[in-house]
């Protein structure tokens, strides 16, 4: 078996990551994560790996967290994300695509899925897009909840920095 390795490395000055994410909407909510050691919850994906291009990343990553059959579509936005966790800096370069769940939708059901992923806890809600949900989730990001309700029409590049807010 060929060692994995994950584009997420510590550097003097902080830790750098790569990382995709699926937008799964689906009758007005988007699905999002929560691992069991976390306050903030994510889009489902995670970090791509040496050698492999996004795409291949988050294909990956869904049949990894969700074991469901997924459908990945364009790519929806970038982002370079600066910001500060358990004292180290953070610079995230982070790709998003749309995905699909064929078959699979909300069904009022939270969590709606729970799943053990490499060591982790991990549940699944489908998240109402209206209203103040995915901020009561903490959704990160800190700019994905506004930019997930008015999604754009073409591809989109999001630079945020939220290291002295």
């Amino acid at each position: 078996m060929t060692a994995r390795h994950v584009l997420s490395f510590p550097m003097k000055e902080g830790r750098f990551n790569f990382r995709v994410a699926g937008i799964i909407i689906a009758e007005g909510h988007v699905l999002i994560c929560r691992e069991d050691d976390d306050d903030y919850a994510m889009l489902p994906g995670g970090r791509v790996e040496l050698g492999e291009d996004s795409r291949l990343s988050l294909t990956r990553e869904m049949a990894e967290e969700l074991a469901m059959p997924a459908e990945v579509g364009p790519m929806i936005a970038t982002s370079e994300s600066f910001y500060r966790r358990e004292g180290e800096n953070f610079h995230e370069l982070g790709f998003f695509y749309a995905v699909t769940l064929p078959g699979q939708w909300p069904n009022g059901t939270s969590p709606w899925l729970e799943r053990q992923d490499e060591g982790h806890y991990l549940q699944f809600h489908w998240v109402p897009l209206e209203g103040g949900e995915l901020e009561k989730f903490n959704l990160l990001p800190r700019w994905l909840p506004d930019f997930l309700r008015d999604l754009p029409t073409e591809l989109d590049h999001i630079v945020y920095d939220e290291r002295d807010a």
